[in-house]
Formats: C-alpha cells, structure tokens, sequence
C-alpha cells in the first residue's frame, strides 16, 4: 500500500501530465530538447515510466514554466503539511513574491531606495532584489502560542529581538526559496546560481533553503546546475526514479544520475517536504 506522500506525488505527476507535459507535433514530449537524441529518448522514457497519458496542446514555454510553477506549490504545501508533527508552525507557500517583504530582507528596500536615486550604486551593485518562484516562510507565533504548556517569555526584555515573536517582528520569515526549471537550455537558467549567492549575501539573518526543481531529462544539464555546493543547496526532479529507470539502458547517462544522487547533488521531488522540515 503506497503512503500518502507517494499518492500526492503521483497526483503531482498527474497534473503535470495535464498541464505541463505536452506531446509536440513531432511526438516529442516538450520537455525533451528535439535537436537531441537522448534528450528525447530519455524524455520519452519519463512518459512511459510514469504511465500517464499526456496532451497535445500547444504550451509557450513561459506557460508551462507557470503552470509547472504552481504545481509544484501545491505538492509541496500539501506534502510538508502532512508532516506538521515533525515542524510544527503556520506556514505558507506562495508563488512569486519579492524577498524585501520577509524578515531577513527587509533592510533592502532602504537600500533599493539609495540605489535607484544614484547611478552609479546600480552599476557597482546591479539587480541584487530575488523574485523566487515559490516562497515558503513562516509566520511569527504569538506570545499566547510561545507560552501555551507555561510561562516562557513576557515583557521583561527577555528574547526581545527575535523575528519569531510576533511581538518583535510582523514579517513573515522565509524559510525556502524555490526555483522550478521545466527545462535547462541556455546560460538564463544559470541565474538560480546567481540568485542562490544574493539570497545568502544580502541576509540579516537565517539563510533560507534554496533549492532547484526541475523537469529537464539531459542528465549532462541537469549537472550543469547541480555540480558546485555553496549557491544552492540541491537539485530536486520531478520524477527522478522514473529518469533513472530511463537512463538504465545507458552507462553514461545511469552513471551521471548515480555522481549526482551518490554526492547529494541531485534527489526526487518527493525527498523535498521532508528536507523543508529539517
């Protein structure tokens, strides 16, 4: 008998097969670069593995990006709310959104506001403001929540800075920026990296989860963004058993995905509610 996190993520697969995963005229899956032979058998093999039939329909590739985008919101909300027990809290996931409303961040509005009236500040410091694709953050606990079983804090000074009183700070805290990838083509979806390095510089604070989610079959580019620690902190797949399984009949692909999962480069969507909880 599956568990519930496994149902969800075929519900997950489900939609996306519905919404994302579109056969093109040519009967590549549009996840799959056409110009690439093993990007489109492994493509296809993710299809057959999955065992979901999947539309036809036309999708702009910012269309499916989006709709890529929410569902993979909705899996993760979802998911991680079934493991309340382990990380407790009042969360929210949220699509888009600009990292200057969370606690951590808030200091860049001022500095936005320096920037933008002098020149030459915007050509030394450059487009620093993050706009995640999916925000998950959590909301400051009410004194009466903190001191439910019995008395911890009060108004006598003490923990009178912390963000996750709300009597400090009315800012929701972020805990994971999500990037979501439907496909890896050119040196754009590098700028994960680059917003993975802004996110830990600009913080005052908790540095959040800052992981990739991606629909991309080229193990070669999905190395492209998994390779390198610092920037972000892993690479999740949309349906990475149903890759591996595609890439079996190949030694050089199978061994890529195996560097990649071995050095915890690379893991499942399924893996991801259980790392936000950690």
């Amino acid at each position: 008998m599956p568990g519930r996190i496994e149902d969800l993520r075929r519900d997950y697969h489900r939609r996306i097969c519905r919404d994302v995963l579109q056969q093109k005229t040519d009967g590549t899956p549009n996840n799959a670069d056409s110009s690439s032979k093993a990007s489109v058998r492994l493509g296809k093999g993710i299809v057959k593995n999955i065992g979901m039939r999947i539309g036809k329909k036309k999708l702009a590739g910012q269309t499916a990006g989006h709709q890529f985008e929410a569902a993979t919101r909705d899996f993760l909300r979802d998911s991680f709310g079934l493991l309340s027990h382990l990380r407790p809290g009042e969360w929210e996931f949220s699509l888009g959104g600009n990292i200057r409303d969370y606690e951590q961040y808030l200091h860049l509005s001022d500095v936005r506001q320096v920037v933008e009236a002098h020149e030459e500040l915007r050509i030394i410091f450059g487009d620093y403001i993050v706009t995640p694709d999916i925000v998950v953050c959590r909301k400051p606990v009410a004194d009466s929540e903190i001191n439910k079983k019995e008395v911890l804090v009060n108004d006598e000074g003490t923990a009178s800075h912390t963000p996750l009183r709300h009597a400090n700070s009315q800012a929701d805290i972020m805990h994971a920026s999500v990037s979501c990838k439907w496909t890896i083509r050119s040196d754009r979806s590098q700028n994960a990296r680059t917003e993975g390095l802004n996110l830990v510089r600009n913080r005052k604070g908790k540095t959040p989860h800052i992981v990739v989610v991606v629909g991309e079959p080229l193990p070669s580019r999905i190395a492209s963004l998994a390779y390198g620690t610092g920037d972000i902190d892993c690479v999740y797949h949309f349906a990475l058993r149903e890759l591996m399984e595609a890439a079996s009949d190949n030694d050089s692909d199978a061994d890529l995905l195996r560097t990649l999962v071995n050095g915890r480069r690379l893991r499942d969507i399924s893996d991801l509610p259980f790392d936000l909880a950690t």
